[in-house]
């Protein structure tokens, strides 16, 4: 399958906008200080399992559409040499 140029570079900033994205939200969730990531006692919560469970998929997710992106691009430039 190819992909168009605008479709290749889409993909690529998306990958990269969730590596940015996601990298942040999990350190937010690390140095959370509301009480919702960590008890009293400094044990992770439910809600920081859920949300990291949630960051990581994201990141793997936005990573693979990202490589995807990264491979039309390369696909499109050797093929205008």
């Amino acid at each position: 399958m190819k992909l168009s140029r605008p479709v290749s570079w889409f993909l690529l900033a998306f990958g990269v906008w969730s590596w940015f994205i996601w990298i942040t939200f999990a350190k937010n969730l690390w140095k959370d200080g509301s009480g919702l990531a960590f008890d009293d006692a400094g044990d992770p919560t439910a809600y920081f399992w859920v949300h990291l469970l949630l960051t990581i998929t994201s990141f793997l997710l936005g990573t693979a559409v990202g490589v995807i992106g990264f491979r039309g691009v390369r696909a499109l430039r050797s093929e205008r040499t």
